[in-house]
């Protein structure tokens, strides 16, 4: 796994993360957190098969960020229990020597919700996605830009990059 400064050299001199909000603050020992630009609702039915050739990803409706108070500069989500997608603002660019796993922050578990994530395979160019569930009755807010989730990176013996139809999200 790497490290604070390993990540860090990567970012400044091969773009492994762009768009961040904050390096100082995002950068952690053996990771780096990554923030939220948008919160989707769930509105559809998906298909997913072998072959990915009947897969159907389902709609999504975006939930807009409200502003508490008209000065502040971002909005808060004020989600119930439920699930949600997540798109953060970062761009992954993975090399294909790379490999990147996800997991929640302790900071969100401890709020009684948590994230679900994939892989972030060798080679993946784009800004991630994954599923947010708030398991608390009473629910969760979330400012923009809060950190959720931390990336931690793994060298992989070089592979063929990754091709799928989430590369490029941006």
């Amino acid at each position: 796994m790497l490290n604070k400064k390993q990540i860090e050299e990567l970012i400044i001199n091969k773009k492994l993360i762009e768009n961040h909000v904050d390096i100082n603050i995002q950068l952690t020992p053996n990771g780096f957190d990554v923030t939220v630009e948008k919160i989707f609702k769930f509105s559809g039915k998906g298909k997913v098969d072998f072959s990915n050739k009947e897969r159907q990803i389902p709609e999504t409706k975006e939930i807009i960020a409200q502003k508490q108070v008209e000065s502040d500069k971002f909005g808060w989500w004020d989600l119930s229990r439920g699930i949600y997608k997540v798109r953060i603002n970062e761009i992954i660019n993975l090399p294909t020597d790379l490999a990147a796993l996800s997991f929640s922050r302790s900071t969100l578990l401890r709020m009684g919700a948590y994230t679900q994530h994939g892989v972030w395979d060798a080679g993946f160019c784009g800004k991630g996605e994954f599923v947010l569930v708030v398991d608390n009755a009473e629910g969760i807010t979330i400012k923009q830009n809060a950190r959720v989730a931390q990336l931690v990176f793994f060298p992989v013996d070089e592979t063929e990059a990754y091709n799928g139809i989430y590369k490029g999200i941006k």
